[in-house]
């Protein structure tokens, strides 16, 4: 038999260590991904206790006619600067109750989207500088590794609006329909 081994405080890993110990575990099992069935791998967790909402962004009220003239009121994320556009839903799974996200310019633009890092499938509808409706379009995430499509509206555009894939109808988001942006926050 063994003698006993006496425990103290001096043989344990200061707390320092094992946090570290602990974080490089977590890492690891994130890092590792699910296997999809044919070899391939991905990094996105899905469980309900990685919900990742957008952060860092503002928000923004928009009155929505729809093509038979009754009003819808949406509540969304503003991206309006160069770097909150250009990083968008990038890493969303949740919109944490807020309809989309409303990509604004000050001037007519005609750039493209992608869905790099984007693990949402999304619905994006684009607006012209007077408010009315120009285009449409469903967008798939892009997996890591891939080449990614180019998303672009049929005309110039100042707006464009950002929903879960298939959503554009629901609110309003649709021909003939025309958008006005708020001037205040919403909630």
């Amino acid at each position: 038999m063994a003698e006993p081994v006496d425990v103290t405080a001096a043989t344990l890993p200061s707390p320092v260590v094992a946090i570290r110990w602990c974080l490089l575990v977590v890492s690891v099992l994130a890092a590792g991904g699910c296997d999809n069935g044919d070899g391939a791998t991905s990094s996105t967790v899905t469980s309900p206790s990685s919900v990742v909402e957008p952060a860092g962004f503002g928000t923004i009220s928009v009155t929505i006619v729809t093509p038979g003239g009754s009003e819808r009121e949406l509540c969304l994320y503003l991206a309006d600067t160069p770097a909150r556009r250009s990083r968008g839903l990038m890493g969303v799974t949740d919109l944490g109750g807020f309809d989309g996200m409303l990509f604004r310019y000050d001037a007519p633009h005609d750039g493209q989207f992608w869905m790099s890092n984007t693990l949402l499938p999304l619905s994006i509808a684009f607006y012209a500088p007077d408010g009315g409706f120009v285009s449409a379009t469903d967008m798939e995430p892009c997996p890591p590794g891939t080449e990614c499509p180019l998303y672009g509206a049929q005309a110039a555009y100042t707006t464009a609006v950002e929903v879960p894939q298939g959503g554009l109808g629901g609110l309003g988001l649709v021909p003939g329909s025309s958008l006005t942006i708020g001037s205040s926050p919403c909630r």
